[in-house]
Formats: structure tokens, C-alpha cells, sequence
């Protein structure tokens, strides 16, 4: 039971903090934490979310343990209980009094909710390289705020990130017809934050964001070396986050390799980070067959197969292929064959690699690089000289072959694809800051092309 003595304790606590972060953190970190049971041995502690737990341990636990009772082995004996979430702002329509109903609906008109009609779950090709990222953006759309949150995506161009973002928006709007749902491109939620300064009606702009159940926000790498933007924008996701609304976000690449404040990083990385990769041919050819069944367009398989072998990069290379040879073959009255293909896309071949990279010649290319024996690569060795080399190597085969980690991972001694994918992001944090390392893995590819 509570007493106000352990309350005084609590109290003494939220003092000594306060007066150590900024007003800011405070408020959203710490302010909400509730004393809900204590005795002397144990105290109890409502959080609204997981992240506010963690968090506070990960942040103050050296603090804690001069306030709250200890256990024998050092922590603070303190039991977290997740705050139920609140439906209150879902149900607020429902104020029947005229003067506080009209400005929701003028916010409402002023931030449309514009989806892509083309961009949903049906329309989606899954392959190997998507597999995982779609199911974690279906489990979103099924259960917005309470599994995967924030779900950040990241992937090259024209892989399928907005069309998943906006995949996850018209299934919660058609499943959950209360739910809140704005989504908005980085640039224009920059642009819409200059023009509420310059209108100052900022508060207005605030409100509305903070009102949100579901914020999807496409392409946040353009947030990079804009403070001022970037305080605000990460000041909304916090007060959504505190109040286990669901944020989704997309960038070109993971948060780790931006170049955003170590603040805004960390937030970015407590939820799911999913990678969506190119696709394998089987899953280009499924989209180049899709793409043209809704133009009308009739591919034969081996003709599709042939323009998957030329055109890799990305799906939006592939539509734009198959918008190019529609019109051709239309304008001049032709079937659709290998010949023609060749004569209308011949530009977007270009592209094309001259020969499949395999798991052996990576093997072989770093080998030789960092003076090791293949057969050390394959092995158990957990030497820095060889363990090394090897992830690069994992790093390499991720990065260069369309196959599944399960199949990739397999090719180094039967190492798991977990094994394989800790490598993949070790190396590719890395490389962005070693000069040495990029140089290496430079070598190393051009190894594999020559």
C-alpha cells in the first residue's frame, strides 16, 4: 500500500532529477511516471509505455538505488506496470458544443489525409528481400501503437517504402475508423512548420500533430542538418511515443548512418528497424507481370524473365520498363519479344552486371585482401584477424546477392543468419566513418567485376 512517507521518497527522487535534464525531458520522460503500490521492499511504478520504463533504468538506475528499496543484487526492486491506453482522444467528436467542434473540423480540411490509391497491401509484390518488412508493417496496420512502434523502414530508391507507408495508412483508416492517420513527407512537414512560424499559428500546427493516433512520415533523411526542424519534429514524436500513438517512418537509410543528433537517432532505433532490399528476379518478374496485367499489357514469361536479368536497380526502374515498352510496342503495332524488348529499353540496360557474383568469390576477393585462407572464413575462429575479414565478407554477400539470409549464412560454414545479419549492420556502421575499411570493400568489388 502506499504510504506518504514512500511518496516523500518519490517525491525527493522527481526533485533530484528535475534539477539535472532539461524541463523538457522531464516532462516527457519522468513527469508521467506514476507511484502506484510500495512497501518496504518493493515499488511499484506505472509507465505509459515500455520506452518510458527503459528509458528511466538505462538513464537513472545509479540514482534509483539511493531513493527506492535494493535488491540483494544491486537494482532497484521496482516492478513496471504499462498504463492501459487512454481512448479519450478517438472518442473527443463526439463535444457536441458548436464552438469547440468547428476548429477540429477546419484542422481536419487543412491537413487532408492524401493516400496513394495504387499503394496497398494487395498491390505489394513480396519476395525474400521484403518478406520481413511487410510483415512488420501489416503487424502495425492490424495493431497500431501497441506492436512494432516506431517501425522505421529504410531501403535505395524505389524499393517499396511509400507504398508500404501508405499500405499501413488505408488499412488502419479501414479497420479503425476513429483513428487519427496524417501522413506527410519530411519536406512538407519542414515546409508546413515555416509556414505556421511565419503565420504564427504554431501552436495550432503542435496541437494537431500531438493529436495524432497514427503519424507516417516518408523520407526523414531530408531532416538531416536542419536543427531547428529536427528539435520539433523529435519533440512531437516524444509526446506521440509517451502516449502509445504509432509512428512509422522511411529513410534511404538506417538511423544509424544518419547524420541527425544522437537524440533523435535513439528514438528512431527503440522500436523496429527493418531493411527492405532489392528484389530477387523471381519477385522482379512477379512485378514486371503485375505491372502490365493492370495496363493491359500481356508479357510472356520468358520475355519477362529477360527483362528482369537486365533491370535490377529498383521496382520503380521496372514500371517505368514496362510504361516504355507498352507505349512501343502499341505505337508501332509489335509483339512483345525478346528483339523488340531489346530494341526499346536497350538505355536501361546499361545497368547490367556482366556476370553473378557468388558467395566463393566474395570468399576468395577478401581472402586475398585481408591475407587470410578461405577456409578460415568458413570456420569457427573468433580471432580479430580472421573474424573480421569474415564479416566483411557477410557484409559483402548481403549487400551484392539477392538470396536469403538463411541461404547466404549457410555458404559460411553453416554460420546462422543472425550471424549474418550483425555482421551485415557492424559493417555498414563502420563504413561510413573508416576510411581504411571503405577503401577495402572498394577493392574487394572491384575484384568481383574484373
Amino acid at each position: 500500500m502506499l504510504t506518504s512517507q514512500t511518496q516523500d521518497v518519490w517525491d525527493l527522487f522527481l526533485q533530484f532529477i528535475e534539477e539535472r535534464c532539461s524541463s523538457t525531458e522531464f516532462e516527457n520522460w519522468i513527469s508521467p511516471i506514476k507511484v502506484i503500490e510500495s512497501t518496504a521492499h518493493k515499488l511499484i511504478l506505472q509507465v505509459p509505455n515500455i520506452f518510458v520504463q527503459q528509458y528511466l533504468i538505462d538513464n537513472y538506475k545509479k540514482d534509483l538505488v539511493q531513493f527506492v528499496p535494493v535488491l540483494a543484487s544491486g537494482e532497484p526492486a521496482i516492478e513496471f506496470v504499462i498504463a492501459e491506453p487512454k481512448k479519450t482522444v478517438v472518442q473527443a467528436p463526439v463535444i457536441t458544443k458548436p464552438e469547440e467542434t468547428a476548429p477540429q473540423e477546419t484542422s481536419k480540411d487543412h491537413y487532408e489525409l492524401k493516400l496513394n490509391t495504387l499503394y496497398t497491401f494487395d498491390n505489394f509484390i513480396e519476395g525474400p528481400s521484403n518478406q520481413f518488412v511487410k510483415s512488420a508493417a501489416l503487424g502495425v496496420a492490424a495493431r497500431p501503437g501497441r506492436s512494432y512502434n516506431p517501425l522505421f523502414i529504410h531501403g535505395g530508391v524505389g524499393l517499396g517504402k511509400t507504398h508500404l507507408l501508405h499500405a499501413i495508412g488505408h488499412t488502419i483508416k479501414q479497420n479503425h475508423k476513429k483513428v487519427r492517420v496524417h501522413a506527410i513527407t519530411t519536406e512538407a512537414f519542414i515546409n508546413d512548420l515555416v509556414d505556421n512560424l511565419r503565420n504564427k499559428t504554431l501552436d495550432k500546427m503542435k496541437k494537431f500533430y500531438r493529436s495524432l493516433d497514427v503519424l507516417l512520415v516518408d523520407d526523414i533523411q531530408f531532416l538531416q542538418n536542419r536543427q531547428n526542424f529536427e528539435e520539433e519534429f523529435c519533440n512531437t514524436f516524444e509526446t506521440l511515443i509517451n502516449q502509445n500513438k504509432q509512428i512509422v517512418i522511411t529513410s534511404d537509410k538506417p538511423p544509424g548512418q544518419l547524420k541527425l543528433s544522437e537524440r533523435m537517432i535513439a528514438r528512431m532505433e527503440w522500436g523496429l528497424v527493418a531493411n527492405i532490399g532489392i528484389p530477387d528476379l523471381e519477385t522482379r518478374v512477379a512485378i514486371l507481370q503485375h505491372k502490365a496485367e493492370q495496363k493491359g499489357f500481356k508479357i510472356p514469361q520468358k520475355v519477362a524473365f529477360f527483362i528482369a536479368e537486365h533491370i535490377f536497380n529498383n521496382v520503380r526502374q521496372l514500371e517505368g520498363a514496362i510504361n516504355r515498352l507498352s507505349a512501343y510496342c502499341r505505337m508501332m503495332g509489335l509483339d512483345v519479344t525478346e528483339e523488340v524488348v531489346e530494341r526499346a529499353l536497350s538505355e536501361l540496360f546499361q545497368m547490367a552486371p556482366s556476370k553473378r557474383v557468388s558467395v566463393d568469390s566474395i570468399l576468395k576477393s577478401v581472402a586475398t585482401i585481408y591475407e587470410v585462407r578461405v577456409s578460415d572464413l568458413k570456420g569457427n575462429s573468433r580471432s580479430k584477424d580472421i573474424a573480421f575479414p569474415r564479416q566483411v565478407a557477410m557484409y559483402l554477400a548481403k549487400e551484392l546477392i539477392n538470396d536469403s539470409l538463411i541461404k547466404l549464412s549457410s555458404s559460411f560454414g553453416g554460420k546462422t543468419h543472425s550471424t549474418l545479419l550483425h555482421s551485415w549492420k557492424k559493417i555498414s556502421g563502420q563504413v561510413a566513418t573508416d576510411e581504411v575499411l571503405r577503401k577495402q570493400i572498394q577493392m574487394a568489388r572491384r575484384n568481383l567485376e574484373a
